[in-house]
């Protein structure tokens, strides 16, 4: 057992001995195949389409999301380059097919594109498969990156029968790294192999998707 799984199911016992529920209703997820939406408590993710280029141009747009992806996508995005942007990535989700694609994070309530997340194939190799995610800094603080990315995570494990993803943080972006720790990713190390850029790399294995935080019993409630 690592680490990791020790300290989460000391965590689970405490919180069990104590009366919490261990459940996370933010982790339910359920998977509509022929529509490629992904429901989970709070959200859907479904396929984008080309009238959501404005929503897009708020998350991709914000200087504080765009800094981390360029030079994948440009620091300034107007509406015209999201809606070929968008029709690119259309296109290559309608080719690749689950568990690979793009979705469009939107509340299920509100039905608002409040983000996006994917899973595609690292370059140059494309042997391994990275979960990205970006949400508007307007809704940043309330765990929808961590919920959509666990999402991802869960189709692609239970549907496609993958071991282990990947996310790839470039240094300095704390807050993906607390993302990905969320969803239950651990630090493997350091690379330059992905898009040419020195880059932490977080793994998720299926064994541990599911797995509490570890740390203690009131991370749970989160």
């Amino acid at each position: 057992m690592t680490l990791r799984n020790a300290l989460a199911r000391r965590a689970t016992d405490h919180a069990l001995t104590q009366g919490i529920s261990v459940s996370d209703e933010n982790r339910h997820v359920e998977l509509d195949p022929e529509s490629r939406r992904i429901h989970t408590h709070r959200l859907i993710l479904r396929p984008w389409h080309i009238d959501d280029a404005v929503a897009a141009c708020a998350i991709y747009g914000a200087p504080e999301v765009a800094r981390w992806l360029c030079p994948a996508l440009p620091e300034t995005v107007d509406r015209s380059d999201m809606r070929r942007i968008l029709r690119t990535w259309m296109v290559e989700s309608d080719a690749a097919g689950l568990p690979l694609g793009r979705w469009a994070i939107t509340g299920k309530h509100s039905g608002l594109v409040i983000g996006g997340v994917a899973l595609l194939p690292l370059p140059p190799e494309r042997s391994d498969l990275e979960i990205g995610w970006q949400v508007a800094p307007a809704m940043w603080g309330h765990g929808y990156g961590a919920e959509a990315g666990h999402a991802v995570a869960h189709q692609a494990f239970e549907k496609a029968g993958l071991s282990e993803v990947f996310a790839v943080v470039r240094p300095g972006n704390r807050r993906a790294v607390a993302t990905a720790r969320r969803v239950g990713m651990e630090w493997v190390g350091e690379t330059t192999k992905y898009y040419g850029l020195s880059l932490q790399v977080y793994r998720l294995r299926k064994a541990d998707l599911d797995l509490p935080e570890p740390g203690c019993a009131d991370v749970l409630l989160t």
